[in-house]
């Protein structure tokens, strides 16, 4: 079916005076895109972010969106008569109930990462050649590979990732960095992150890779404020994971040398420009040895490794 996608730009403090006006006029179902909202957003999740992109913060200035969908029939334009009347400088534009589930997945494809990985997303098909497919769904949760943090770690764990490995990953997201461990050839991976989602998303997404729970685990939680969650994840890790932001990765630094075996690697991503020396300190300050340092579209990526 076809509808008709009404989008009306309107002050902060008229919106609820504009969603009774629409109302009244026959529209329903309202999606309030608020620039307060987003403002609170922003200033209440601070330790999850480094930038916002420029483009979507002015999208949000100055105005606030309402939007709506009017079925493509009789009925639907009746209404959408009476709004346009209302409110001639509405945008609105025809979508198929189809694009909504759908049409995100077009601009997903299958993405070559370092020299042996590639990520597939699960409708389509792995390409031809020697590279190691690492199945995806990334409509899941933040992970799809695209990024430039989490292609400079997936590069980077290549020369990490052999059979007896055990890793740990913190702010897994996904599961792609420990996942892409496994297919390499890891032997088990024990994720975390403060996404409650997290562990059932990892656990579909390791599935598509024909992992099963004897391969990776994944908890839910703050590993920087839970003590008692980081004396779960036990120690005598050879490799341990964080593509996360800078704000986080410095107060998990002095925890690291504890999950890592000696001569243990440690990749730390999600660094945005400007802030890479910071968490070097960090890191050194925690008594390990940066030995890499890799750089990519503004994101740096930093690899430490504890003393023997």
């Amino acid at each position: 079916m076809r509808y008709f996608e009404i989008t009306l730009d309107v002050p902060e403090p008229l919106i609820d005076q504009r969603c009774e006006e629409l109302s009244v006029l026959g529209a329903e179902g309202f999606v309030i895109e608020s620039e307060a909202d987003f403002k609170d957003f922003l200033e209440n999740n601070r330790q999850y972010w480094d930038y916002v992109d420029r483009d979507l913060e002015q999208r949000y200035a100055g105005l606030s969106r309402i939007k709506f969908y009017l079925t493509e029939d009789r009925a639907g334009q009746a209404v959408l008569s009476r709004v346009r009347e209302r409110f001639p400088e509405l945008s609105l534009r025809t979508v198929q109930d189809s694009d909504w589930e759908n049409n995100w997945r077009d601009y997903y494809k299958p993405i070559e990462t370092g020299q042996k990985l590639v990520v597939v997303p699960e409708w389509e098909q792995a390409p031809e050649g020697d590279r190691v497919p690492l199945r995806l769904d990334p409509g899941l949760i933040f992970g799809t590979g695209s990024h430039a943090t989490t292609r400079m770690c997936l590069a980077r764990l290549e020369d990490y990732a052999r059979p007896g490995l055990r890793l740990l990953d913190l702010g897994c997201g996904s599961g792609i960095l420990g996942i892409g461990a496994l297919v390499l050839g890891a032997d088990f991976c024990l994720g975390c992150d403060v996404d409650p989602k997290a562990p059932d998303v990892v656990t579909a997404n390791a599935a598509l890779n024909g992992l099963g729970p004897d391969r990776i685990r994944v908890l839910a939680g703050d590993v920087i404020a839970d003590a008692s969650l980081r004396r779960s994840f036990g120690g005598g890790y050879g490799l341990v994971l964080a593509n996360i932001v800078s704000d986080v990765l410095i107060p998990l630094a002095p925890h690291v040398p504890g999950f890592l075996l000696p001569g243990g690697v440690f990749i730390g991503s999600g660094i945005i420009e400007g802030r890479q020396a910071e968490v070097a300190a960090a890191l050194e300050a925690a008594g390990l040895r940066i030995t890499g340092h890799d750089s990519l579209e503004d994101w740096h990526c930093l690899t430490a490794v504890k003393p023997l």
